[in-house]
């Protein structure tokens, strides 16, 4: 067998997934990530870095599909944009598929045992979900989304979105927007579109500063569990149709046997616009004082009137710095961002010992450190649920219910 190197071209059959949308083959003693791969696929691939114990490739051909494959459904996917990388998945079976890739990373990272089966949770629809999108701007003011791995713009709508959301600005006819911005469109509950120009994000980085509204006010409208948020287009907020209804659902359907207690104090960390206040409150009971922390000003710094029944305190801080300043809570519920709450986070809620934590996690691998984590400060999963919340790509969220061991 010739040595592996980069540059050859080689036949590989996909076994299992990675996280990251890379299938996983084995070579020469080395396991193989192709992204683009499936389970069951035969492909042909070129080795584009070998290391002692694995090598990445970069997908060339599929010789024979594997059960797995349909048609990619998505034409900017298509064309090189990094929208929709599970586009040519069957999503009849993403979701499983997605529950094997948690199961996989808490086993390894999380040092999880006795995991219980999770819970599928499938939100529909599986295309034409998103309400909320960024684009990027090339030299010309031509908006669209980012091709996989580049600066560059493909222009051609994504069926990840909502109908009319992209009309007028992608593709034939776009309009023209100022050159190397970037543009933020939304479909908000009243159906009202919103398209504002933001400042280039650095890498990993949400910028939350409007430079120019071009349509709509600029300030969204959005109904979930009940209750109507307003707040910038920039701020966050989950984007499929679905997803906030489903997220709260699962939180007071876990929290409703609670029972009763003299402590009422319920922390929500990363707490945005306060989409989970109702839900923990009501848990509680009457009395309940909720103290959300989200460092967003956009989010945290506008008061929603949906939200003046509760005894709500915000705090307009940094997670890490203001745990210990809270008082002792009964629940937690904390929604990171995708780099994870980290050890420190997880160490000081811990301290303050809460009956039950909530973790929301929308990166497999973070999470997973995180429950590492928590299983060094005396939590176990009690519950957990994988939410197929970004259908047609390889996201999803996970949501966890923790206890003390």
């Amino acid at each position: 067998m010739t040595e592996l190197e980069r540059g050859q071209t080689r036949e590989l059959t996909i076994t299992r997934m990675a996280h990251g949308g890379e299938g996983i083959a084995e070579l020469d003693g080395r396991v193989v990530f192709v992204r683009g791969a499936y389970p069951g696929d035969v492909v042909d691939a070129t080795i584009t870095q070998v290391k002692k114990r694995f090598a990445r490739a970069e997908l060339d051909s599929v010789s024979t599909p594997g059960p797995l494959r349909v048609e990619q459904s998505c034409p900017a996917a298509a064309a090189g944009a990094g929208c929709c990388d599970f586009g040519d998945l069957d999503p009849a079976q993403e979701v499983d598929l997605k529950a094997d890739i948690l199961v996989g990373q808490l086993t390894r990272l999380g040092r999880a045992i006795d995991l219980p089966a999770p819970e599928l949770i499938n939100l529909e629809p599986a295309r034409g979900w998103r309400t909320r999108v960024r684009l990027g701007v090339d030299k010309e003011g031509r908006a669209g989304f980012r091709a996989r791995a580049s600066h560059d713009v493909v222009h051609i709508p994504c069926t990840q979105v909502v109908p009319g959301l992209l009309d007028g600005l992608v593709g034939e006819n776009a309009r023209a927007f100022t050159p190397g911005a970037e543009v933020v469109a939304v479909l908000d509950s009243e159906g009202v579109r919103h398209v504002v120009e933001t400042r280039k994000a650095p890498r990993g980085r949400r910028v939350e500063k409007v430079t120019d509204v071009l349509e709509g006010s600029g300030t969204v409208t959005e109904r979930a569990d009940g209750h109507t948020f307003r707040f910038p287009a920039t701020a966050f907020w989950q984007a499929h149709t679905q997803a906030p209804d489903a997220y709260t659902g699962v939180i007071r359907r876990w929290l409703s046997d609670l029972g009763d207690s003299d402590n009422t104090v319920g922390w929500d960390l990363y707490g945005g616009v306060g989409l989970f206040v109702p839900a923990l409150a009501d848990s509680l009971g009457e009395g309940a004082t909720i103290h959300s922390v989200d460092y967003s000003p956009a989010a945290a710094e506008l008061t929603q009137d949906t939200l003046e029944p509760y005894g709500l305190e915000i705090h307009n801080a940094m997670v890490e710095k203001t745990v210990e300043t809270l008082p002792t809570p009964r629940v937690v519920v904390l929604d990171p961002p995708r780099t994870g709450a980290g050890d420190d986070v997880v160490a000081g809620v811990a301290k303050k010992q809460p009956e039950r934590i909530i973790h929301v996690g929308c990166d497999p691998a973070t999470f997973s450190r995180d429950v590492a984590a928590w299983g060094e400060n005396g939590y176990r999963i009690a519950r957990l649920a994988v939410i197929n919340a970004f259908p047609g790509t390889h996201h999803f969220e996970v949501v966890a219910e923790l206890t003390r061991k």
